[in-house]
């Protein structure tokens, strides 16, 4: 056999693998998605509300800037609620949709992004630890983030959120049975 051949063959078989169907992350990671994205949006009501009522307040203090009396009231806080409402439920869904993983005998493929797509292969060679993260959103819903550091200083730090806390487990300790494998 040719040397040539024998990258040739692995290349193609880690080309079969990177087209296998992805995982997809837990359901829950989409609530925890809202429930973020809900305490963002929370400051940008309250302050349509209170621009709202700092507008009628001028208009009464100052008559030169009474065409502002012709914005119903509720218009500003209405429009702001409605867009909200509209983000929490279209984003995180998008995004738990766009997000997904597969782990083969050797590598980790994570793919992410709704506007900005990303295809991310970690081989298990590459992986120097991992770590396994709750936030109290993430234990609120039973999900975790896995994290793998890899060798080197693009990209060295990998992400894969929204997996189960058990299945979060599971994967580390798979990972670091290939680890251990690899290094003997």
């Amino acid at each position: 056999m040719e040397p040539s051949a024998v990258p040739l063959a692995s290349a193609s078989l880690a080309a079969v693998e990177d087209d296998a169907a992805l995982t997809r992350l837990h359901p829950n990671y989409a609530w925890a998605l809202r429930v973020r994205l809900l305490f963002s949006l929370v400051p940008l009501v309250i302050g349509a509300l209170v621009i709202e009522a700092m507008l009628g307040r001028v208009v009464e203090a100052k008559p030169e800037l009474a065409f502002l009396a012709l914005v119903p009231p509720g218009v500003l806080s209405g429009t702001v609620m409605l867009v909200s409402l509209l983000l929490l439920i279209v984003v995180p869904q998008r995004r738990y949709n766009t997000r997904g993983y597969h782990m083969s005998a050797d590598r980790l493929r994570v793919v992410r992004g709704v506007l900005w797509h990303s295809d991310t292969v970690v081989p298990f060679g590459r992986v120097q630890h991992i770590d396994l993260h709750q936030d109290p959103v993430e234990r609120f819903f039973g999900i975790a983030t896995l994290t793998l550091h890899t060798a080197g200083n693009h990209n060295a730090s990998v992400h894969l959120p929204g997996l189960g806390a058990d299945l979060a487990r599971e994967l580390r300790e798979d990972i670091r049975g290939h680890i251990k494998r690899e290094s003997l």
